[in-house]
């Protein structure tokens, strides 16, 4: 690849990470005129648009995916014969970023990015919060860790364990009323099991977030459905007994786009990640601690 040709490129890498010419200007030290130049000549000579330009920003088309991971390897690879030269060789470079859960970005993943990073100083990893499935084939992450029954068609993934959600109330509370789980939450085991066996007369309110339910389980606005890693360690909180609800057992996934899946640096951090995780699925599951760090 001749220089102005990378040249280019990591203008259109930088809109691709940033979202728009004005963030990518910012992040490079030029001005927002440059970088559009450098994105339309860079167009222009591989004879086809990179980005989607739409009222939010610039987003990029599933079908230009490995261009852009393709870019990520060139200054990755760039930034590693820096580090060779320094003699600090490191198998895992760059900038990834994870979307998850709240509650999973709060409690299980930090520590487990903080290993990553240690293991690998060339590594940068974002934790990008959301309850919501984020759709990967718009960039707006690399890789996804999801309780979910099964992934969607367009994701590839590792197994990562099991996560379990048990029913909880308040300590020393005695209600019978349930919160219920709204949003993204409705799509949940939990929530089919309260569709089939809570009326919705014994609903008093609800959350579409687990963090958030948590604190309103913990007043005593009523039962709820709480992932273990939440319940289990909150001495404000009881569990409640099997026969009053049984706990929901959910798979956990480490995925990527189908088109980047395959992309050296994203399948390595995967593989780190769901062993990571599968080496807490007790504790997830309710049936112990936390491993020691």
């Amino acid at each position: 690849m001749h220089r102005s040709n990378w040249d280019d490129l990591r203008f259109v890498l930088a809109v691709a990470e940033t979202g728009s010419v004005s963030a990518a200007a910012r992040a490079l030290g030029v001005n927002h005129a440059t970088v559009l130049r450098r994105i339309a000549g860079f167009e222009e000579r591989v004879g086809a648009p990179v980005f989607d330009r739409t009222a939010q920003g610039y987003r990029v088309p599933a079908d230009k995916l490995r261009v852009i991971e393709a870019a990520r390897e060139v200054q990755n690879a760039i930034m590693n014969v820096d580090r060779l030269l320094r003699g600090a060789d490191a198998q895992l470079s760059g900038v990834v970023r994870i979307t998850s859960t709240d509650t999973f970005c709060t409690t299980v993943l930090p520590p487990i990015v903080h290993d990553l990073m240690a293991e690998a100083p060339g590594l940068a990893i974002e934790l990008h919060c959301t309850n919501a499935h984020l759709d990967l084939s718009r960039l707006h992450a690399d890789i996804s860790v999801r309780p979910a029954l099964k992934l969607a068609d367009d994701l590839v993934g590792d197994p990562a364990g099991q996560m379990g959600l048990a029913p909880y109330t308040a300590a020393g509370a005695d209600t019978q009323k349930w919160l219920g789980l709204t949003g993204a939450l409705s799509r949940s085991r939990a929530a089919d099991w309260m569709a089939a066996n809570v009326g919705p007369e014994d609903i008093t309110s609800g959350a579409d977030s687990f963090m958030v339910l948590c604190e309103m389980v913990a007043a005593g606005l009523g039962r709820g459905f709480l992932p273990c890693v939440l319940g289990e360690g909150d001495r404000r909180l009881r569990r409640l007994p099997e026969e009053i609800a049984p706990v929901q057992v959910v798979p956990l996934w480490v995925a990527s786009h189908i088109d980047l899946a395959q992309a050296p640096r994203l399948r390595g951090v995967r593989a780190r990640l769901a062993e990571a995780l599968a080496a807490e699925s007790d504790w997830m599951l309710g049936q112990g601690p936390r491993r020691p760090r």
